[in-house]
């Protein structure tokens, strides 16, 4: 029993000591940071900058004139930050003399270039008509391949493309079926025939005579 009261007693004693040495060292880490923020083209003063604590849910605003004050830890980085200027970082000295610190941040302008805006009257209803009526409108999938298999686009592949193996065979029997056919004798002349003619014409529309490479 007697011992347990010395433990007690001693308890007593020792938690008070070290509580005050524990708050001696956080008080001696406390900086009381003021100061004022302003442009560093015109040297005004800067009002509503945030002054915001890195790693933590504190920080502060500058007044009308630009005047701020925060208690911090020494190391801890505050950032300033406002519309139309660059944030800065601030690193508060480990080393620093004295719990107090006052200081001057300059904040230099952020330029932002945004795209041009053209304003124009509203439309009347004429012009909505007739611009709505000549509107070009982009060809889906099904139009685009609608349009790859026209009988125009086709003739038009055809008549630039040279032929490919089956067709130059086709054309080569062809050309000796026809030989073979006058064998000996006259080829026929079909230059008053009307249905050679109508071939003919249909021909020259197709392009058939257009030389190929």
């Amino acid at each position: 029993m007697k011992k347990n009261l010395q433990y007690i007693f001693f308890l007593q004693f020792l938690v008070p000591v070290a509580a005050k040495a524990q708050f001696e060292t956080y008080k001696d880490s406390v900086v009381q940071v003021y100061g004022v923020v302003m442009s560093a083209d015109s040297l005004k003063a800067l009002p509503s900058v945030s002054v915001m604590v890195k790693g933590r849910n504190q920080g502060t605003i500058s007044s009308e004139q630009g005047v701020f004050s925060i208690p911090l830890l020494r190391g801890d980085v505050i950032e300033f930050t406002s519309v139309g200027y660059k944030p800065k970082l601030v690193t508060i000295p480990q080393n620093l003399v004295g719990n107090q610190q006052s200081m001057i941040q300059l904040m230099v302008e952020d330029t932002v270039y945004l795209p041009a805006t053209i304003i124009k009257k509203r439309p009347s209803r004429e012009e909505f008509e007739r611009d709505f009526v000549t509107a070009s409108v982009p060809a889906d999938q099904q139009e685009i391949a609608r349009q790859n298999l026209s009988e125009s686009n086709l003739r038009a592949l055809m008549a630039t493309y040279p032929k490919d193996g089956r067709e130059a065979t086709n054309y080569y029997l062809k050309q000796n079926a026809q030989k073979y056919y006058s064998a000996g004798q006259l080829p026929p002349q079909n230059i008053f025939n009307p249905l050679a003619w109508a071939e003919f014409i249909k021909a020259w529309k197709r392009g058939d005579f257009k030389s190929k490479q």
